[in-house]
């Protein structure tokens, strides 16, 4: 993720993201996440796309337990906990500023049975990437990651050292701009992409991606 600063904003669509926390209840479990947009921006708010990411997660429509999942630019951590109350062995990544705060509300939010089964970590992407296993992940996820080009090619990067030939990628996002289809674009050269859910309310949409396989020669 990248950290952008706060700027005092007063739409009313935006006022939920400067309230200090934000309850929700996912996998049989009432969940409060605290927010501190003030401090890390838009790293330590919960947005829609995390909160359509967990909805689509519950659906059970990709198998999570005992499966190793990392979270990308996890921000409040919102994703990476749900995927561990449904049973994944998860690491939950972001930036190094914003792992106190992160780690707090993944320790507030899980029973003490599900503590070692998550895993926080600093990832900056497309940096020291030989700390995570080739190939080691079989579930990647992502909300709301794909803003800044800056860091269009290193997320890439990330994806395709984490990845096996068997990952599969969940990205949930709402596209704003040109620049979020151009990202999906690039994705495209390397893996095969498939939108797989759209929360019309919220006007998220959830994609799913995998590794392409090499064309055989015949």
């Amino acid at each position: 993720m990248a950290l952008v600063p706060y700027i005092e904003n007063s739409l009313p669509a935006l006022s939920k993201l400067h309230n200090s926390s934000a309850q929700f209840r996912f996998a049989n479990r009432d969940l409060h996440l605290v927010q501190d947009w003030r401090r890390l921006g838009v790293a330590a708010v919960v947005w829609d796309a995390a909160v359509v990411l967990c909805l689509y997660l519950e659906m059970g429509k990709v198998e999570l337990k005992g499966k190793e999942v990392i979270e990308l630019g996890a921000g409040t951590g919102l994703v990476g906990i749900v995927a561990a109350l449904l049973g994944a062995k998860v690491t939950i990544t972001d930036r190094e500023p914003a792992l106190d705060f992160l780690s707090a509300n993944v320790q507030s939010n899980l029973p003490p049975d599900s503590h070692q089964a998550v895993q926080v970590s600093e990832l900056t992407w497309g940096q020291g990437l030989d700390r995570y296993p080739a190939g080691g992940f079989e579930v990647v996820l992502g909300a709301d990651i794909v803003y800044l080009e800056d860091t269009f090619v290193p997320l890439l990067q990330t994806l395709d050292h984490l990845c096996s030939d068997s990952s599969v990628v969940l990205l949930a996002c709402k596209i704003r701009y040109k620049r979020d289809t151009d990202f999906l674009s690039m994705l495209e050269q390397r893996f095969v992409l498939e939108e797989v859910y759209y929360d019309k309310q919220r006007d998220i949409y959830v994609y799913k991606s995998w590794k392409m396989q090499p064309k055989k020669d015949l």
